[in-house]
């Protein structure tokens, strides 16, 4: 199993190698986001609001976990339609789960990389340091990883089924998740109906969790708990999906149709 997980790994991997806009995507615009953010932090600062600085900086630098993850998935496999290679990597003796594992690990080296690059960078320019979330900063790396692997099977359920029509959703779906997560503000400022549909998501309670811990140093161990069960659910109704999907697309000749557009 490994054997074959880890040539198809190589194979992404050495992409990277000399391919500049793979670089950017981990390297390049997390970096513009951050100087974005950093630079209104700055500002706030001479307002007198250094707690809410810590907030938008944690918080965007734990927004790119999921981004990176949940794009990282995608990508990976929507590069397969772009180069038509989908039906070739689907008659290679390679399982299912060893497909969608590999394509976990590529969206975990590449989040964590981000993860170090920004965390470095926030201390150097800003005075930031993401370590003060002491012990509680894995466990929320963790649950990160694990929504946007959710949300990464999803997005790559809907492009099998559709092909390049529903490449759109690739940038598309984070940012509709955004605005009710409580990335950069409480989920208290959301109205009432809103709210409860935030807290059915396992990041808005990760957010919540990050200022919990700026604010009083403490860890809150029941949230990262509730947000641990929500994203097994949603580990498993997407993998569910996927393989839904995945058979509909190979019955139906959706794969073989893609690859010759």
């Amino acid at each position: 199993m490994w054997y074959r997980m880890s040539g198809l790994l190589l194979r992404h991997l050495y992409l990277y190698r000399r391919s500049i806009s793979r670089i950017m995507e981990i390297v390049f615009w997390p970096v513009m986001s951050l100087m974005v953010w950093g630079f209104l932090s700055q500002y706030l600062k001479t307002k007198d609001l250094p707690v809410a600085v810590n907030y938008l900086l944690g918080a965007m630098i734990l927004w790119e976990l999921l981004y990176r993850s949940q794009q990282s998935i995608t990508l990976s496999l929507t590069e397969e339609f772009w180069v038509k290679n989908i039906v070739n990597l689907f008659v290679a003796p390679l399982r299912t789960i060893e497909l969608v594992l590999t394509l976990c690990i590529i969206g975990l080296l590449k989040s964590l990389t981000a993860m170090l690059f920004l965390g470095v960078l926030a201390w150097y320019l800003y005075h930031f340091n993401i370590l003060v979330m002491g012990t509680g900063l894995v466990f929320f790396f963790g649950n990160l990883i694990l929504f946007g692997w959710s949300v990464g099977m999803v997005t790559m359920s809907l492009i099998l089924r559709f092909g390049h029509a529903a490449e759109a959703l690739i940038w598309g779906v984070p940012f509709l998740i955004q605005p009710i997560s409580a990335v950069f503000y409480p989920v208290d400022v959301l109205p009432a109906w809103l709210k409860t549909i935030a807290l059915l998501l396992p990041c808005t309670h990760i957010f919540e969790g990050m200022r919990t811990v700026l604010n009083t140093g403490q860890t809150d161990s029941a949230m990262l708990a509730y947000a641990f069960g929500l994203n097994l659910i949603y580990l498993a109704g997407a993998a569910l999906f996927f393989l839904w999907m995945l058979h509909q697309a190979r019955v139906r000749g959706y794969l073989s149709r893609s690859n010759i557009e």
